[in-house]
């Protein structure tokens, strides 16, 4: 089951809660029993790979985008 992170308007904790995403959006009171709380918009973390990325080639490459392709004057 999913964890969403909440905030209570009136007393300003922060708080978790796992429940189904049916339920994502219904509302919850904060653990004080305030009723006026949010669901905050979650961020997910990504970690760096486990090889490293190659160097990028010394010769200009043509690998596309704006100046790589030829458009820019």
């Amino acid at each position: 089951m999913p964890r969403y992170e909440y905030r209570c308007r009136t007393c300003g904790d922060t708080f978790e809660l796992r429940r189904p995403m049916s339920q994502s959006s219904a509302p919850t009171p904060c653990p004080s029993g305030h009723e006026d709380t949010v669901k905050l918009l979650s961020t997910v973390a990504v970690t760096g790979a486990a090889t490293p990325s190659p160097a990028p080639s010394a010769g200009g490459g043509g690998g596309g985008g704006c100046c790589g392709g030829g458009c820019c004057g």
